[in-house]
């Protein structure tokens, strides 16, 4: 599953730029329970390895697949903290793959890191609150969940399944606000919303796009009357009192009150069963509209 909508610049699990001296002190740095465990290795290739999976999960959240992917000034970085005078005996590090594993297995005992298995169900609980009160798109609850699995010390999982959480949960927030919308309506009044996406015979628009687009913008007399007939009918629809705002959260009534001003009207039926994504506007029934 591709994850369009992360830029080069926002590469998940690996490195894409050189840490900035800043950030090499802040993160980079081994301090004293960092070189207790660090020194606990023979040799220098092995000391700079593990040093190495120790300040890249620190900064990446996760290990890599070849510890030694990492840009040079990092290496200089962690092998000058050593005294190794040679940064390129990290080289020999590589020999061994279970020297790898067993080495992340310390580190993860150590610094109480933790498997994503064990975070997925809070996660998709804090996914589902974000996007039913923000409606925020998938990039920004992404990033934002990256965050939120490294403040608890949680192991990033592959890219796809992230996204595939991101997605999933999003996917059935929407859906569960289009059952609280529709569950404050009787049947009439379903009824009553979905003619209103109905072109009349002899005309050429619904009367959801003539009401969207309002009467002429001008301040003649007939143009107020026909504003204020324009109300009256609206007003005529009885919805005023369906207590929406008690059961949807603000943020996303505004959103539907906007994507009801500017979408079209021909897509504000939601057809039974039908997948929604709210990477594009969010659509559904006229009752979400009116």
């Amino acid at each position: 599953m591709p994850v369009e909508f992360l830029t080069d610049d926002e590469a998940y699990g690996r490195f894409v730029a050189v840490p900035s001296q800043a950030d090499l002190e802040r993160v980079f740095f081994l301090d004293d329970e960092d070189r207790k465990l660090v020194d606990l290795r023979r040799g220098e290739h092995m000391k700079a390895g593990f040093a190495l999976q120790l300040v890249t999960v620190r900064w990446l959240g996760t290990f890599l697949e070849d510890p030694l992917d990492v840009p040079g000034e990092v290496l200089d970085f962690v092998a000058g903290q050593l005294g190794i005078a040679d940064p390129s005996v990290v080289k020999q590090y590589a020999g061994r793959v279970k020297t790898k594993s067993d080495h992340q297995q310390q580190i993860r005992r150590k610094y109480g890191l933790r498997d994503f298995a064990e975070a997925e169900a809070e996660l998709a609980g804090w996914v589902a609150a974000r996007a039913w009160t923000s409606g925020d798109g998938p990039k920004a609850i992404f990033l934002d969940a990256m965050t939120w699995l490294r403040e608890r010390k949680v192991l990033l999982p592959g890219v796809t399944t992230l996204a595939r959480l991101v997605a999933r949960v999003r996917h059935d927030t929407t859906h569960r606000l289009w059952r609280v919308l529709e569950a404050l309506l009787t049947p009439t009044q379903r009824r009553m919303l979905d003619r209103l996406l109905e072109v009349p015979p002899g005309l050429r628009v619904s009367d959801l796009e003539r009401w969207r687009k309002g009467p002429p913008p001008h301040g003649s007399g007939p143009a107020i009357i026909a504003a204020l007939d324009q109300v009256a009918e609206i007003q005529g629809l009885g919805l005023a009192g369906l207590g929406a705002e008690a059961a949807v959260p603000p943020r996303r009534l505004g959103e539907l009150a906007r994507y009801g001003m500017t979408g079209r009207s021909w897509a504000s039926r939601l057809p039974e069963g039908a997948a929604l994504t709210t990477a594009e506007p969010e659509r559904g029934p006229a009752s979400a509209l009116a």
